[in-house]
C-alpha cells in the first residue's frame, strides 16, 4: 500500500527510481513501526549511510550499476556497514538490488527513507505533532532573519560552525527530533538551503501523521488479496491511509483481531463496516 509520503517523493524521483523508492518504503514501514523510539537510530545511520554515498562518486557508481550482481553489491554494503544495525544493513542491500534512473537517486532515496525513521521514532512517542508544529515555527522565526538564514545555509562555513549556531538557538528549546532534523538541515545543503529543508521534513511529518497504523492479528498468513481488502475497508472508515502491521498468532482461534490507535475492531465489526460502505456507495 503506497503512503502519500511515497506519492510525494515519487513526483520528484520518476520511473524505475521511484518505483524502488515507494517498494522500499512500503516494506521497511512495518520495520519502523517495530522499532519505536528505537527508529531514530536506525534513522541516523541510515543519515550515515547517505552521507557516505555522498561523498563517494565511486560507492555510488558501484552501488547503481546495473551491470553488476546484487549479491556483489550486497558485499560491498555488508563491508561498509557492518557495525550498522542489522535492519538498516538488510534496508541497504534491498536498496542496491533495485534500479536507479540516475546514480544519485540512491542517496535520495537513503535520505528520504532516514527522514521517516527519525520522524517515526517521534511518532512512537506522540511527539510527531509538536516536531510538526516546532519545524514550521522555526522558519516562521527566520523570516525575518535574513543573514542568520545565510549564515546556517553557508557552504563556505564548516558543518561543524553550522551545526554550533543551531545548537546555540535551539537545543534545549524544542524536543531533540526537532534540533536533530535541525542540525541535519544545516548539514545537508546538497539540495536546499537550510530552510527549504525544513520545510521540506515538515511536509514529510504532516504527511506522516494522517497516516494511521493498524495492528492486526490473524489465526493464519493473510493472502496479499486480504491484505488489500482489509486496507480498504479501513481506510474507507477512516479517510486517510492505513499501515497494516499483521502479527500471526496460532491462539486466535478464528477471524481476526484489528485494533487502530483506541480502537479494537473485530471482524464482525469489518464486515459491518464493508456492509454499510456498499449501502452508502449503492
Amino acid at each position: 500500500m503506497t503512503t502519500d509520503a511515497t506519492s510525494t517523493t515519487n513526483a520528484v524521483m520518476r520511473g524505475e527510481s521511484g518505483a524502488s523508492l515507494a517498494s522500499a518504503q512500503e516494506s521497511f514501514e512495518p520495520v519502523l513501526v517495530a522499532a519505536g523510539a528505537d527508529a531514530r537510530t536506525l534513522g541516523e545511520q541510515l543519515f550515515a549511510l547517505s552521507d557516505a554515498l555522498d561523498g563517494s562518486g565511486s560507492l555510488r557508481r558501484t552501488l547503481t550499476d546495473p551491470s553488476l550482481p546484487a549479491q556483489a553489491k550486497a558485499t560491498v554494503v555488508r563491508q561498509l556497514l557492518g557495525a550498522f544495525d542489522e535492519r538498516v544493513r538488510d534496508l541497504a542491500e534491498t536498496l542496491v538490488a533495485a534500479r536507479w534512473t540516475q546514480e544519485l537517486d540512491l542517496g535520495h532515496a537513503v535520505e528520504h527513507i532516514a527522514l521517516e525513521a527519525v520522524l517515526a521514532s517521534a511518532q512512537a512517542r506522540e511527539a510527531l505533532v509538536t516536531v510538526e508544529d516546532e519545524l514550521f515555527r522555526i522558519t516562521r522565526l527566520l523570516s525575518g532573519q535574513r543573514e542568520l538564514r545565510t549564515a546556517l545555509s553557508d557552504p563556505q562555513a564548516t558543518v561543524e560552525n553550522r551545526i554550533t549556531l543551531v545548537d546555540s538557538l535551539f537545543a534545549g528549546k524544542v524536543d531533540d527530533v526537532t534540533l536533530l532534523l535541525a542540525r541535519r538541515a544545516t548539514t545537508n545543503l546538497r539540495h536546499r538551503r537550510f530552510v527549504p529543508n525544513l520545510l521540506a521534513y515538515s511536509d514529510i511529518a504532516a504527511e506522516r501523521r494522517r497516516r494511521l497504523v493498524a495492528g492486526v492479528t490473524s489465526a493464519v498468513d493473510l493472502t496479499p488479496a486480504q491484505l488489500d481488502r482489509l486496507a480498504g475497508i479501513l481506510e474507507r472508515a477512516y479517510g486517510r491511509p492505513v499501515q497494516l502491521n499483521v502479527t500471526v498468532d496460532t491462539a486466535v482461534l478464528g477471524g481476526l483481531r484489528v485494533q487502530v490507535g483506541a480502537d479494537v475492531i473485530d471482524s464482525t465489526m469489518l464486515s459491518r463496516l464493508a456492509d454499510a460502505r456498499r449501502r452508502l456507495v449503492s
